[in-house]
């Protein structure tokens, strides 16, 4: 089967986070001579697909044995859990359609695309050398993700599981395949900023203190300010401001406090404890109440890896394209890989289509990603 027909059949699944709806029995019965481990909790349901190849050769098992060494284990990974549709599709979502060159459906891009050509590659791959291959997939990476991969590889980490390398095939290229591999993503920090002042009547100024205009004389130092230089791979890490809030919309009473909600995505240089410092600093003299939530950290895999030389090999080879290598966009589920050491990057079809009506990958790209991940199963399991 080819990638094209498997993710025709992922389509066809209506599998809204965090529905699971049958599809892991599908991908199962394509692989019957692997091992399987299932888990989920709260309607969330993960799928751990895993073979070691050549491992009945006498002479390898003794030298492993004696030397107290592993078969490299490599791991695709992926989410099979989509955005709801919406309405206004030229055709049903859930119904995949080919027309003039494109694939239609909820989740071509995101991520059923990047998942069949991973199991295509992954039932066409034979190596002649003792190799562990391994599929990862959760019905939460759309949503809290709270019980996905992150459950999952807490799990694998109980059972000596956990892989050595990751691919995570998110959609990562934005005009042709194999113009951008993820090799890291930026954290992210949550912040709630309260500025308090006095309540009065506007016809009295000197009476009140006006929160909002407190806010108004600091808010340069806050608002889309550069917290960090950033470097080669990461932009500099921003402080954003999501929403104000103040008052209690009578036209003639000042507020007593006015609320701020912010994120900052941000680098290895800036921590929670840094961005902290650095807005205590800006708001010394000010009353005020501050909190502040890591909700991701950002994680870096080097750039001369062997993984990401291997798959930066096979995208120059098949798609005669150089990947810039880059942390841009959003959290994803790639670092619950990084935070267990395991050397994670991301790469997959275009972006363009991504959440929107009318998601459509091309059917180029199917066959060219199924290629890129044979090549690097072949390419790591020479090493």
């Amino acid at each position: 089967m080819d990638a094209l027909e498997i993710t025709q059949k992922l389509i066809s699944y209506p599998t809204i986070t965090p529905k699971e709806c049958g599809i892991f029995e599908y991908i199962k019965s394509l692989f019957p001579h692997f091992k399987t481990l299932e888990c989920g909790e709260n309607g969330v349901k993960n799928l751990f697909l895993y073979r070691i190849f050549n491992p009945q050769k006498e002479h390898i098992k003794e030298k492993h044995a004696k030397e107290n060494v592993k078969p490299l284990h490599f791991s695709f990974a992926g989410h099979i859990d989509v955005v709801p549709p919406g309405d206004n599709w030229q055709s049903d979502p859930f119904k995949p359609v080919i027309k003039e060159g494109f694939l239609y459906g909820r989740g071509a891009q995101d991520m059923k695309g990047g998942v069949g050509a991973f199991l295509s590659a992954s039932l066409n791959f034979n190596p002649k050398t003792p190799f562990l291959l391994s599929i990862l997939l959760t019905s939460d990476e759309e949503g809290p993700g709270i019980f996905g991969t992150k459950l999952m590889l807490e799990k694998l980490k109980e059972k000596d599981l956990l892989p050595h390398m990751a691919i995570v095939a998110e959609p990562t290229c934005e005009k042709i395949l194999g113009d951008s591999i993820k090799i890291g993503r930026r954290g992210s920090i949550n912040g709630k900023l309260i500025l308090k002042g006095i309540q009065g009547h506007v016809a009295y100024p000197k009476k009140c203190q006006n929160p909002i205009d407190t806010l108004a004389s600091v808010l340069p130092l806050i608002s889309g300010v550069n917290l960090d230089n950033g470097d080669e791979y990461f932009d500099p890490s921003k402080l954003v401001i999501t929403n104000l809030h103040a008052g209690l919309g009578a036209n003639n009473v000042t507020p007593a406090s006015v609320e701020m909600i912010f994120n900052a995505r941000h680098s290895l240089k800036t921590t929670k404890e840094s961005l902290k410092e650095y807005l205590e600093k800006v708001l010394k003299d000010l009353p005020h109440a501050l909190e502040l939530e890591s909700s991701s950290s950002p994680f870096i895999t080097a750039s001369h890896s062997k993984l990401t030389s291997v798959l930066k090999e096979n995208i120059l080879k098949t798609c005669h394209a150089t990947p810039l290598l880059n942390t841009k966009g959003g959290t994803s589920d790639a670092r619950f890989f990084s935070a267990h050491g395991i050397e994670v990057v991301e790469f997959g079809v275009i972006n363009d289509r991504i959440h929107a009506i009318d998601e459509r990958v091309s059917l180029k790209e199917l066959e060219l990603l199924e290629k890129v991940f044979l090549g690097v199963l072949e390419g790591l399991s020479e090493a």
